[in-house]
């Protein structure tokens, strides 16, 4: 019978288990936490991008005297849209415009399906489909 050597520790498979099995749990709890909160951040983003837009928006209407119709869309920040007078931009940097925080355009219209609102700015979410859940719109 051998005897082990001094210095010559392992683990037994049984040991090497349990804590995987005890990381698997670890991970298993806190990765939907995680997840919650990039989620979370997205739509922070996404209001606060809309909010900027929103701000650029009334530049505009004061330079032109009217939002940019649902035709000329958020392009009509970046160049002028034919017959505009008083167009004092580009109102945005870049020559593109910005996309919501899942990779997809905002969705603009002038004028405004809602009652007492000058246009509808809205992100449709991680969906990127209309009446998806997570839209997220101008107030």
């Amino acid at each position: 019978m051998e005897t082990p050597r001094s210095g010559e520790h392992g683990f037994t498979l049984l040991e090497l288990l349990v804590v995987l099995a005890i990381l698997g749990l670890l991970i298993g709890l806190v990765a939907p936490r995680v997840l919650h909160v990039l989620g979370h951040a997205k739509v922070e983003i996404a209001q606060q991008s809309i909010a900027r837009l929103d701000s650029v928006l009334q530049m505009y209407k004061l330079d032109v005297g009217s939002y940019p119709t649902t035709d000329q869309g958020l392009q009509a920040l970046l160049t002028r849209p034919q017959g505009v007078r008083h167009w004092n931009g580009p109102y945005l940097k870049g020559n593109k415009l910005p996309q919501d925080p899942w990779g997809h355009p905002f969705v603009y219209r002038s004028p405004s399906e809602r009652p007492g609102h000058g246009y509808d700015l809205l992100s449709l979410g991680p969906s990127g489909k209309p009446g998806g859940a997570g839209e997220i719109e101008n107030e």
